[in-house]
């Protein structure tokens, strides 16, 4: 066969996978459209629905900047935590062999399958005024249902695999042999953890971390039936919103969802823009 009718034989199949690859794009664009921009489409269009001037009104009000401010600390206190226990966990589970273990790794996981109104509804039966702990906490003056404690646990038991499963690769394919090496020169356990574990975990932390802090920010099952949604006490910004809503304050819940979509997405986006401006670089 001359190298002419092999070219031309070729053609209908590169133009296949052309189209193949280009119908491939578009499906996912499509797809990834419905579910963000077309849903941040319209919060924009029914916040804007009465002019800007609601909207501004919206966030001067005292009672929207208390739920955003509860929102906030909460998400930080998480954030916290998180980061910290969460990289202890992923460092036990990747290097120590105990019995349990693999029954630990799949609690971890947990949070995805289970509802965040029963993770409340859980946490209720166990601090609640009839709860399994409520002596306990009845003797120490501790509140914690209806309460801010309350609503840091349930979205501390929401957010409970993102920094763990961010880590847990990353550590897996980084090994020990330069931690050992370091180990060998002399350097102490936190010295090499300092200099030479923690920028391999870098990217990983810092993705866990932004993930686990969209999360926080977005909670609103677990806190709702733990917390209560008690205006100026327990309400964050997702409880207002549920309020504004059932109010039929409609431009004031589009606006404060608006604010809460795109603080998120702008988050997880400028993460990745980060990643990619630091990786061309190198």
């Amino acid at each position: 066969m001359s190298p002419q009718a092999v070219s031309t034989a070729a053609r209908p199949v590169d133009w296949r996978r052309r189209w193949l690859r280009r119908g491939l794009v578009a499906i996912v664009l499509a797809y990834a459209g419905f579910l963000i921009i077309a849903p941040l489409a319209a919060l924009l269009a029914g916040a804007l629905a009465e002019g800007l001037g609601p909207v501004l009104a919206t966030f001067q009000s005292p009672q929207v900047q208390q739920a955003f401010g509860l929102t906030v600390q909460i998400s930080l206190m998480v954030v916290a935590v998180q980061a910290i226990f969460g990289t202890a966990v992923a460092w036990v589970l990747v290097r120590d062999d105990f019995r349990g273990k693999k029954l630990i790794n799949g609690l971890i996981d947990l949070p995805f399958a289970v509802s965040p109104v029963v993770v409340g509804y859980m946490l209720l039966l166990l601090f609640g005024r009839q709860g399994l702990l409520a002596p306990v906490l009845e003797a120490l003056d501790i509140r914690v249902a209806f309460a801010v404690p309350g609503m840091a646990l349930a979205t501390l038991f929401v957010t409970l695999p993102f920094m763990i499963r961010e880590l847990t690769p990353i550590l897996q394919a980084f090994g020990v042999q330069q931690e050992q090496a370091a180990a060998t020169l002399g350097a102490s356990g936190w010295t090499t953890f300092r200099r030479i574990t923690l920028p391999a975990l870098r990217w990983g932390f810092i993705y866990g971390i932004t993930l686990t802090l969209a999360r926080a920010l977005g909670e609103f099952g677990a806190v709702l039936v733990i917390g209560g949604g008690i205006q100026g006490r327990t309400e964050t910004a997702t409880l207002y919103i549920y309020r504004a809503l059932d109010e039929r304050q409609y431009v004031s819940a589009y606006s404060a969802a608006l604010a809460l979509g795109l603080f998120s997405l702008l988050l997880v986006l400028g993460t990745e823009l980060l990643r990619r401006r630091e990786e061309s670089k190198q």
